[in-house]
């Protein structure tokens, strides 16, 4: 049960930030696979594949793609019920406007952190260069673009039953990506 409220709420998570190759934003589109060689014992490549951002983010449509993408992550596993998430590795994230054709591409290599303790909530914690995907609402809820890379911590919580109760950036937007590509 405990597992199953961690993939739940990693998923929600994916749905407000993106945490290394978006986990759960692309609603089960991702499937871990066995690691390769030099990334170590229990990692596992997390394959990421094209999605289109719809229109209400930033007026038109926004193609991502990941020209770049070797995000691996681990699953740590705690004996009171605590699931631990880690991501890493390089990655390079596209954003195409469709009605323009117009792309710009950015590092999004994180690292990332998120963590399900046993009552549900959720804690995600992104560091380094990360892509942020936000509803117009939150966006202006927490004074944060729809659609970003930014550098610096990055940290959600989420209450059991999935609310983002809080959203913090200690660093500052790169990109403001649907500013960019109007």
């Amino acid at each position: 049960m405990a597992a199953e409220r961690g993939v739940i709420a990693m998923r929600r998570f994916g749905v407000i930030v993106a945490f290394g190759a978006l986990l759960g934003m692309l609603g089960g589109m991702l499937t871990a696979s066995p690691a390769v060689a030099g990334r170590g014992p229990k990692w596992q490549l997390i394959p990421a594949r094209p999605f289109t951002l719809p229109a209400e983010f930033c007026g038109f449509k926004v193609r991502v793609a990941f020209p770049v993408h070797k995000q691996y992550l681990k699953v740590l596993k705690s004996s009171n019920g605590t699931v631990i998430t880690l991501a890493t590795g390089p990655a390079r994230m596209s954003f195409t406007n469709r009605n323009t054709g117009t792309t710009i591409t950015r590092s999004v290599s994180g690292p990332g952190k998120g963590t399900v303790f046993p009552d549900g909530s959720f804690l995600g914690a992104l560091k380094g260069h990360s892509a942020s995907f936000l509803p117009p609402d939150l966006a202006q809820r927490f004074g944060l673009p729809t659609v970003s890379v930014t550098a610096g911590a990055l940290t959600a919580r989420f209450d059991p039953d999935g609310h983002l109760t809080s959203l913090s950036l200690r660093g500052h937007v790169l990109i403001d990506v649907c500013a960019a590509l109007s």
